[in-house]
């Protein structure tokens, strides 16, 4: 590499001030017993002067693919130093029972404030399983939605984001997505969709109102990476094998930042609108090099003077983990280039042997931002290398408020 590039990469770096921190882990609760393990721990947090965290996660079988069972909650008001007791919501966030003897449940539930509403929502998708409760590989797919009641600790019944009548809609689902509330309300929920029976997912971001008692679609931006993108004039072709898919969005500085998952690399775009977004690349560090991040979901950490990614990726001594899926890294990146400042990465949650990859961010408050994942007791015997089942909450300490937390 010729030196005159090296300087200018060097150059480049140093335009991006680091944001300080300190993180401390936090163990919420551990403990396995070889069967089920909690899966995809994702909190909201209700401002007040001690904020609220509400965290939520499923039992997973480990037995199959999958196979999740009713979303759980509880609650912490002292900053996680004590937590209520785990319920799992059965009539409210479970199974239905469908005529021809399948189950419709929900999964990769996350829940945000709606601070125009003053509401802790929470949004996924739709899965189903058969009658041996095993997941039902062609199935429709559908965004979901249920709104907590802090003064009953309970959420209410999940209900269907109504989409367009068509059938690139068939398979439509916000799971495991984090959405962006403008200041007027209105909610940009990034999803994944395809036609029932094609494989590659395309992306996009969904404008959505909510009034505190449904959500309602209003329209969707550009379509990224799937199989419909090789025919649209505003989007990437396609990006094999399986497209695009579980996308979180970011808004700094007057622009939206969308990383998404794909089965080969971790990709981003940007838009000024959040709606029109630019072709898709892979993400990279700051000296050129793969991220090594793949097959598994990555999300943002928003501060007002800089923007993170949080994700996993190769190359860290854990080839022994499914999909390189732990430790658990955060970086900051550089929001001109779209690059991992590599001289950031720090790891937030250690490698104990099992995957940490299904996770999520929460704003408590301006002071801090909490990452919350579990240990995922499958494949192989992660417990041979010290995992036990653990959820943890990574929290993020700013040593400056947060500007771009908004507590209303």
């Amino acid at each position: 590499m010729h030196r005159a590039f090296l300087l200018t990469l060097a150059t480049a770096a140093l335009a991006v001030e680091p944001v300080k921190y300190n993180v401390q882990l936090d163990v919420v609760s551990d403990g396995f017993d070889g069967k089920f393990c909690w899966f995809h721990p994702r909190a909201g947090a209700i401002p007040g002067d001690t904020p609220t965290v509400v965290l939520t996660m499923q039992r997973w079988r480990l037995a199959a693919s999958d196979v999740f069972y009713p979303v759980a909650s509880q609650t912490t008001r002292d900053f996680g130093k004590t937590w209520s007791k785990n319920i799992e919501h059965i009539d409210t966030l479970g199974r239905h029972q469908l005529p021809n003897g399948h189950e419709e449940g929900v999964c990769d539930f996350t829940p945000k404030w709606h601070a125009k509403t003053r509401t802790l929502l929470g949004t996924g998708h739709t899965v189903y399983y058969d009658e041996q409760d095993k997941l039902v590989k062609v199935r429709p797919r559908s965004s979901i939605w249920s709104i907590y009641d802090p003064a009953k600790d309970s959420w209410s019944q999940w209900a269907k984001l109504t989409m367009p009548d068509e059938p690139r809609f068939n398979c439509a689902g916000a799971g495991s997505t984090q959405r962006v509330d403008l200041d007027d309300g209105t909610i940009l929920l990034p999803i994944y969709s395809k036609e029932m029976k094609e494989s590659g997912y395309f992306t996009t971001v969904v404008r959505c109102s909510f009034d505190g008692k449904e959500l309602k679609y209003l329209g969707h931006g550009s379509e990224l990476g799937g199989q419909r993108a090789v025919a649209a004039t505003d989007a990437t072709a396609r990006i094999p094998p399986r497209g695009l898919y579980e996308p979180s969005l970011a808004k700094l500085g007057g622009k939206f930042f969308l990383t998404m998952r794909n089965d080969e690399a971790a990709y981003v775009s940007v838009s000024d609108d959040g709606q029109k977004f630019s072709e898709p690349r892979k993400w990279t560090f700051d000296d050129g090099a793969d991220l090594g991040s793949y097959n598994t979901q990555a999300h943002w950490l928003t501060h007002s003077d800089g923007l993170f990614l949080t994700y996993t990726r190769r190359g860290a001594n854990n080839d022994h983990v499914a999909r390189h899926r732990a430790p658990l890294f955060l970086a900051q990146i550089d929001p001109e280039r779209l690059v991992v400042l590599r001289a950031t990465e720090r790891e937030i949650v250690p490698n104990n042997g099992a995957q940490l990859g299904n996770f999520a961010v929460v704003d408590v408050n301006e002071r801090e931002t909490w990452v919350t994942t579990s240990e995922g007791m499958s494949p192989g015997k992660p417990q041979d290398f010290g995992a036990n089942g653990r959820v943890y909450a990574a929290r993020i300490q700013w040593a400056k408020p947060n500007a771009a937390w908004n507590r209303h």
